[in-house]
Order: C-alpha cells, then sequence, then structure tokens
C-alpha cells in the first residue's frame, strides 16, 4: 500500500517571505514545485504545505479567500519530539516574523505552543507525553496519581 502524502495549501500576500520564514522553521523549499505563484514547503518526506500567492490560490476555488490575520479558517498541529524543541521551533519562528497569538498550554500530559506565521496562518507546536498518547489523558494523569486537565 503506497502512503497517503498531505499537501496543505494555504494563501500569502508575499511568497518571498513565506519561504525565508518556513525555511527558518527548518523546512526546506521543493525546488521543482516552486515558482512566482507557488512553494512547496516539505515537513517531512510525506507532509508538504504549498504557500500560494492570494492570486493563485483563488484560482482552486470559488470561495472566498479569507484574511488569516483577523479570521481563522484551520489550524494545523505539529508535533515535536520534546518540550525544548516545541520551544525552539517557537524560538525560530518569531525570531523570522511570526508572532505567538496566546501563551503556552500546559496539561502536563501535552504541552503546545502557537504561532501564526507572517500572513496570520496558525500552526501549532505540540509535544505530548509518548505514554499518555498511548494511554489517554485520563489514564496518564491517573497513574501519575492526579486529575488529567482537559485541554481547552
Amino acid at each position: 500500500m503506497t502512503a497517503t502524502s498531505i499537501f496543505v495549501n494555504f494563501p500569502t500576500s508575499d511568497l518571498e517571505r513565506a519561504k525565508a520564514f518556513y525555511s527558518a522553521l527548518g523546512f526546506t523549499i521543493n525546488p521543482l514545485f516552486t515558482d512566482d505563484n507557488a512553494a512547496c514547503v516539505v515537513l517531512d518526506e510525506n507532509v508538504y504545505f504549498m504557500v500560494l500567492t492570494r492570486e493563485y490560490f483563488a484560482t482552486f476555488t470559488d470561495k472566498q479567500i479569507i484574511d488569516p490575520a483577523s479570521q481563522a479558517q484551520m489550524s494545523i498541529a505539529l508535533s515535536r519530539a520534546s518540550r525544548e524543541e516545541v520551544d525552539a521551533v517557537l524560538e525560530r519562528g518569531l525570531a523570522a516574523g511570526g508572532t505567538e497569538p496566546r501563551e503556552a498550554q500546559d496539561y502536563g500530559f501535552m504541552y503546545s505552543r502557537d504561532l501564526d506565521d507572517p500572513d496570520g496562518n496558525n500552526l501549532s507546536f505540540l509535544y505530548m507525553d509518548p505514554q499518555a498518547a498511548q494511554m489517554g489523558p485520563e489514564a496518564w494523569a491517573a497513574q501519575q496519581g492526579a486529575d488529567a486537565p482537559a485541554p481547552a
């Protein structure tokens, strides 16, 4: 069976700025699928962001293109191997022009931070304790001797 690839498409008002931002997060740009209208950001071998100029993005839908700086359509959550990696990617993103729209969320079993790219597209970076991921947060909390905080 062939693995499923995921292509997340979203608009940008400045393609060069978007490419620099996502490169600063540690992702690569695939030049074979990058031109004046779009950039293919490689997250891993099966996950890609297609960052498209607003005009080009509009050719793929008859719906209104929202302004991600003031409206939310979705949030993309990307896991990291540790809390430190979550903090490190946020620091790189902030240094590259991103913003942190809310405080870090720490639920004990899960730690997450949100990062808005310069256009306002929201990314969440999170670390989840591997045992909590396997057992579920309530069972993990019971094993820890505490109540599991509910994610907001």
